[in-house]
């Protein structure tokens, strides 16, 4: 057996295939999209996606500039290299697009996300489910007898974490906001 055939894992495949996959893997990538606000311009980003099948993993969208009628679409979107530039190529060519911003390779960041989570549980699970919010930073918006409701804020993992370990105590319904984001330092984006 050579030495490539066990660093394969004693694959038998042609040397050709032996090769890494370099560009192949699957990255996610912020995007700052600046838009005309007017009807139909969201309909258009969105077909984009589906039309490709390029999956959205997180969207938001508001008015930014009330004056000159601009809003920001916020969207996270996973894919290989070539098919996130493909995608910041095609956002570029719609008509009613300003600019677009690839947040996660122009330099650092900020990337928050607003959740609710409803957390249903009596005497011990109750006490557990407010020490576990106070570690997370969440805070109680609304209160029962039987449950309560956490508003908590930060990147989606911490989000991810705080309502995986909710599941045991007895989390019920999460709502969440999707991403927003900005560039950091004086460099501005869409």
């Amino acid at each position: 057996m050579s030495a490539l055939q066990i660093k394969k894992g004693s694959s038998k495949h042609s040397a050709y295939n032996l090769r890494p996959n370099y560009g192949n893997e699957i990255e996610t990538h912020t995007l700052a999209v600046l838009v005309d606000n007017e009807a139909g311009v969201l309909a258009r980003v969105i077909g984009l996606f589906s039309g490709r099948g390029y999956n959205i993993d997180s969207l938001t969208v508001a008015e930014v500039d009330h004056g000159g009628r601009k809003s920001r679409i916020t969207i996270v979107t996973s894919g290989t290299p070539q098919v996130i530039e493909q995608i910041k190529a095609t956002l570029g060519r719609i008509i009613p697009v300003h600019e677009v911003n690839d947040l996660t390779v122009e330099g650092p960041s900020v990337e928050r996300e607003l959740a609710l989570l409803k957390v249903s549980g009596l005497g011990e699970k109750r006490v557990e489910a407010l020490r576990l919010a106070d570690i997370f930073r969440a805070n109680v918006v609304d209160s029962t007898l039987e449950s309560f409701v956490f508003q908590i804020t930060g990147t989606p993992d911490k989000i991810d974490a705080f309502a995986e370990i909710l599941q045991p105590i007895g989390l019920e319904e999460v709502a969440r906001t999707g991403v927003a984001a900005l560039s950091r330092g004086t460099k501005q984006s869409a």
